[in-house]
């Protein structure tokens, strides 16, 4: 018995001295239990109480019970995308993308903050039973469970912090601007788009919304000349929404697609037209087992010449007899568009076995 508790404690400490004891939590990644929504950029303009009821399960015992979340088996420790990581309750910024580098642990790991005052660091010897004293690092405005901070990490910092992706959330560089983050695409060598209302000769965007946003973007992103799809919500009233937000239907908000592509390859009149094939434009609100408001069919124009277009083609399908019933897609201009969660975007390059209700009607 003494070999075995000797076994045991050797155990405990390996597994806490990476970046904590190992929860044995499963991840789930199914569509009813999503992430939190995109929390405000501006920790002054958000409200706790709200944010806290909106965390995933994991999320909420990770930042607010100090819990660990599973090595190899969360969202970010192997995320090599370009971007910034922020608090996933108050939004307020963490750490940037080229600070983080594989430590081998299983948790994302970085050298440095990108911003030193909203990291607070304090001594955790709640299990000095086994371990020496570790140094806890939380959030300073929201005060979440972040993780640890070590003295082995590489140079010029020395320094290893040790990161729950569940306290995080990840902006990735193409959408920091739009999100609020603007100020610190320089450090990552880019810069913030100036306004535009015209769309340059050699890339245009459309956003469609026919049903679930997983299906839609998986089969618009086959379409040579699509350069990128970004799924997320537009058409509705609240700003800054996240999935829980709009899945209950009450913030006007539909899932949509925002497809960047080249015109000189595909035309805005080919994705519309394939658009009307891969869904069932005649069923107001509903795409298969999908009901409510979010799954609308929609065409949100950018520009009278995309209206125009938007109209012929849909006349036209609804002439054509291919479908029983009256096609009611709505064609509508274009509003602002808020990228959905991370876990959202590519949603079935990740997971090719997951739900679709999508399919080719020929």
């Amino acid at each position: 018995m003494k070999n075995a508790r000797s076994v045991a404690r050797l155990v405990a400490v390996v597994a806490a001295a990476t970046c904590g004891a190992l929860a044995l939590f499963a991840v789930s990644a199914k569509r009813m239990m999503p992430q939190a929504e995109a929390a405000p950029a501006n920790p002054a303009n958000w409200d706790k109480s709200a944010r806290l009821k909106e965390l995933s399960p994991m999320q909420y015992r990770v930042t607010q019970e100090s819990s660990t979340e599973p090595p190899f088996h969360n969202e970010y420790w192997n995320n090599h995308r370009d971007g910034i990581y922020v608090d996933v309750v108050s939004g307020e910024p963490l750490f940037l993308s080229k600070d983080k580098y594989d430590s081998g642990t299983g948790w994302p790991s970085f050298t440095r903050p990108l911003e030193p005052g909203n990291v607070v660091t304090k001594s955790d010897s709640s299990d000095d039973s086994i371990l020496e004293s570790r140094v806890e690092v939380r959030s300073r405005h929201a005060d979440s469970y972040l993780g640890h901070v070590f003295d082995d990490g590489p140079v010029p910092t020395g320094k290893r912090y040790c990161m729950n992706s569940a306290a995080m959330r990840f902006v990735p560089v193409e959408q920091m601007a739009a999100a609020g983050y603007g100020q610190y695409l320089p450090l990552l060598g880019a810069l913030a788009p100036k306004p535009s209302t015209t769309q340059s000769n050699d890339k245009a965007m459309a956003t469609l919304s026919g049903g679930c946003f997983w299906g839609v973007q998986e089969l618009i992103r086959k379409l040579p000349g699509v350069l990128q799809t970004t799924v997320g919500y537009t058409g509705g009233s609240t700003d800054g929404p996240g999935y829980e937000q709009v899945h209950t239907g009450s913030t006007g908000h539909a899932e949509a697609v925002q497809i960047v592509y080249d015109p000189k390859l595909i035309s805005y009149e080919s994705i519309l037209r394939y658009f009307f094939r891969l869904h069932d434009p005649t069923t107001a609100n509903r795409q298969g087992n999908d009901r409510g408001t979010q799954y609308r069919s929609a065409i949100f124009y950018h520009g009278d010449e995309q209206r125009i277009v938007a109209e012929r083609v849909k006349a036209e399908v609804d002439r054509s007899g291919k479908w029983p019933a009256k096609v009611v897609t709505q064609i509508v201009p274009a509003s602002a568009f808020y990228p959905a969660e991370g876990y959202h975007q590519d949603y079935l390059q990740k997971h090719p076995d997951g739900y679709t209700c999508h399919y080719l009607r020929d």
